[in-house]
């Protein structure tokens, strides 16, 4: 049997041979930012990377046009490693997620890994599934619906960050959009006529104000109304807001779900208007694996002592999380910021273009990789995550 030491030590090599590759990658994927779905580009400069390297491509897996799925597979596979790759941006900010760079990493991992059991002759098989629309469309969801997650043992990614944290706490998060129809008429001259829409819309906002304090510690709701009506001097016969719910468990969401939506049905009632609920998007709480979590603390160690269990508050929620309930899933995150540095914001696109956004990429590639030659080569980590994930479920 070889020495993981030296599987992992050749994995570096390879990384660093790749480094040139994965930075002009990242940054060409940062200097042409594209939205959920609409991620032509990104797909076609990945799946070039990963088909040189001999990786059986296909596109359009769930229904998703900008979706992929890139396979190496030894003559013994026995074991079946997912990379998430992440590649979509924000609206105006561009990559101020770090899409540019988590993306490339797991490309960049699955790569150097595929290098390791070519040379060694080990069993495996490697996944690099290009999964968009994280930010607008949660497309992982879809994905888990159509089962391409079912072939994997473990699915792994990494999502940069202004720390690096084993463990983030991302939680359960619903998009629900409230339609409210009501009747035009002259805003001046005939208001009696008229049922405005908007009043539903705002006053579901203030429903909503009232609601947040009977809920739990953790819960956030926010929305953006849509459609304000279409002119000053004319009752607003249509309106519309969208929001995400958030809470901690996907239990509980579901409870303040349904509290919301009374808001808005209470609403419709108080000035008249008919409200349509619809669900557009919804994500599970994330549960990293604890097994995979200590495996990948091991080796991101070997590049920072800078490393902390888990966040205090929320991060946000991620499309992960429901692959998290059908496979044993790890998403940690790298720091390529300082502390401090908000997602979502000018300063982390920016930060997503640096070399230290670059260098984080690289030691998210490196963890990744060496985390899935410790479940290919290692002792038995494979059967105990496995096992771990099997307890939670019961």
């Amino acid at each position: 049997m070889v020495d993981i030491n030296e599987l992992k030590s050749s994995a570096e090599k390879n990384i660093e041979e790749l480094r040139d590759r994965m930075v002009g990658l990242s940054s060409e994927l940062h200097e042409n930012p594209e939205l959920s779905y609409e991620e032509f580009h990104a797909q076609e400069l990945l799946i070039t990377e990963l088909e040189e390297e001999g990786f059986n491509v296909e596109t359009g897996l769930a229904g998703i046009e900008t979706s992929f799925r890139a396979s190496y597979s030894a003559k013994n596979p026995e074991a079946t490693i997912c990379f998430m790759v992440e590649y979509d941006a924000l609206e105006d900010l561009g990559h101020a997620c770090g899409h540019n760079l988590s993306g490339a990493a797991s490309v960049g991992a699955a790569v150097a890994v595929k290098k390791v059991i070519e040379e060694y002759g080990l069993a495996g098989k490697i996944v690099a599934l290009g999964t968009p629309g994280e930010e607008l469309h949660s497309g992982k969801v879809p994905m888990v619906e159509a089962g391409l997650f079912d072939e994997m043992d473990v699915a792994m990614m990494v999502h940069m960050f202004d720390r690096t944290v084993l463990d983030p706490k991302f939680i359960a998060m619903k998009g629900i959009e409230f339609k409210f129809h009501g009747k035009p008429s002259h805003a001046a001259g005939a208001p009696e006529e008229g049922i405005n829409a908007l009043n539903g819309v705002i006053q579901t906002f203030e429903n909503i104000n009232a609601l947040r304090q009977h809920v739990k510690d953790g819960v956030r709701i926010h929305g953006i109304i849509t459609d304000g009506g279409s002119a000053i001097n004319i009752v607003p016969e249509s309106a519309a807001a969208k929001f995400f719910v958030r809470a901690d468990s996907s239990e509980y969401l579901e409870e303040v779900a349904g509290k919301v939506e009374k808001c808005a049905e209470g609403a419709a009632v108080a000035t008249g208007a008919e409200v349509e609920i619809e669900t557009f998007e919804a994500n599970d709480d994330l549960e990293n694996n604890p097994v995979l979590t200590a495996i990948f603390d091991e080796n991101v160690r070997r590049y920072s002592e800078d490393v902390i269990g888990r966040t205090e508050g929320s991060v946000g929620s991620t499309d992960a999380g429901n692959v998290s309930k059908v496979v044993p899933t790890i998403h940690p995150m790298v720091s390529i910021a300082p502390e401090g540095t908000s997602l979502h914001s000018e300063e982390f696109a920016r930060a997503s273009g640096s070399e230290a956004g670059y260098e984080g990429m690289v030691v998210a590639a490196k963890a990744l990789a060496l985390t899935a030659l410790d479940l290919l080569a290692g002792d038995n980590f494979l059967d105990r995550a496995r096992e771990s994930f099997n307890e939670n479920r019961e």
